[in-house]
């Protein structure tokens, strides 16, 4: 089953599930900041989607700035970040977008035409 991890007054996230919707893709909407991910899934997801794990902040985000989040980066393991981005779904981009086999991180209609369509 697909899993979105999203938030739903999240533009890109309505996006994500009107695309679902229109090719008729069962999906479990999952709130992101109230249920964000493991940090075994954020691993899995990032592996998946063939990004590094910094890729997988909300640099948009309210909270990335607030906690300077940029500046925080080069000086922190991957663990520290899997753990950072599992202990705030709002540090996290969305949606994430997992089947276990494939994932896609934010939206863009094009690669999700190509992973998803």
């Amino acid at each position: 089953m697909l899993k979105l991890y999203g938030y739903k007054k999240c533009g890109t996230c309505r996006k994500a599930e009107k695309f679902f919707q229109q090719v008729d893709v069962d999906y479990t909407f999952i709130d992101i900041t109230e249920n964000p991910p493991t940090p075994e899934e954020l691993a899995d997801i990032a592996k998946l989607a063939n990004l590094p794990l910094k890729k997988l902040f909300n640099t948009s985000g309210l909270q990335y700035r607030e906690l300077n989040i940029k500046a925080q980066l080069p000086a922190i393991s991957d663990l520290e970040i899997l753990a950072l981005l599992a202990s705030n779904g709002r540090l996290i981009k969305r949606p994430l977008v997992t089947d276990k086999k494939r994932a896609t991180v934010g939206f863009k209609e094009a690669s999700f035409v190509d992973v998803w369509g």
